[in-house]
């Protein structure tokens, strides 16, 4: 039985597997006491936990601490490649690339072989373009939702509004439609430029994850919506590491 386990900046995800069969998964935050808050898996049961992070050093280390403290088990960090199985990164320095970013891409790649785009709509949103040869053409990253909501609330004092997930582009009328429907229209924006560059490059298919993926899809984005492509590519890359 294995451990996935894809830590953000403050959530993971993490998914309990016993050969190739999704046993539980679940949500937790990275700072809390129990970052596997809910895993009911007895622990001698797991055998090793293989982890895709974005998180700061000081984070990684005390999830690492915990891991260790709960299981009898190896634990191994993945990062970014230069390649696997035909998929190619863009990054002339490929460690430089986000953990989470690559194995979106892989686990895409394990999806499509007609070219895609990734969207992971997180706490930033990251766009990644690539070709039906498997070169990875390049990528874009911008503020997230939440995040540009967090910069209007701490760097704009005087704006005063309630965040409200709505999908209006029409202007605003009221100083929290006006952010809301901006945010929306911003967004939107995004969505259509995504669409372009697909059709331009010729990719055939948009994946789309990451926790405001329906947002974007809502928004008229033409993707399907993989809530775990990391933890799938992730999963992929430990099971060919391991022989399985």
């Amino acid at each position: 039985m294995r451990l996935l386990v894809d830590a953000g900046n403050s959530r993971l995800k993490w998914r309990v597997e016993q050969v190739g069969q999704v046993i539980e998964e679940g949500v937790g935050v990275l700072d809390s006491s129990d970052p596997l808050q809910g895993m009911s898996a007895p622990v001698g049961a797991v055998s090793r936990v293989s982890i895709s992070t974005v998180a700061s050093e000081d984070k990684r280390q005390a999830l690492l601490g915990h891991l260790k403290s709960r299981f009898n088990a190896p634990v191994t960090f993945y990062w970014a490649e230069a390649r696997r199985q035909g998929l190619v990164n863009a990054y002339n320095d490929f460690s430089r690339m986000g953990a989470d970013r690559w194995h979106a891409m892989y686990g895409a790649w394990q999806l499509s072989r007609c070219g895609f785009v990734v969207v992971d709509a997180g706490s930033a949103v990251t766009v990644d373009y690539v070709d039906p040869s498997g070169r990875h053409l390049g990528g874009f990253i911008l503020p997230g939702l939440h995040m540009m909501l967090r910069s209007l609330k701490t760097d704009a004092a005087r704006i005063r509004f309630d965040p409200a997930q709505v999908l209006d582009t029409r202007p605003g009328a009221s100083t929290g439609e006006c952010v809301n429907h901006g945010l929306a229209w911003l967004f939107g924006a995004m969505v259509r430029q995504i669409d372009s560059d697909a059709k331009a490059c010729g990719l055939k298919d948009v994946l789309v994850t990451g926790g405001d993926a329906e947002r974007l899809i809502g928004l008229g984005l033409a993707g399907v919506h993989h809530p775990s492509l990391v933890l799938d590519g992730l999963g992929a890359i430990d099971a060919e590491d391991h022989g399985a």
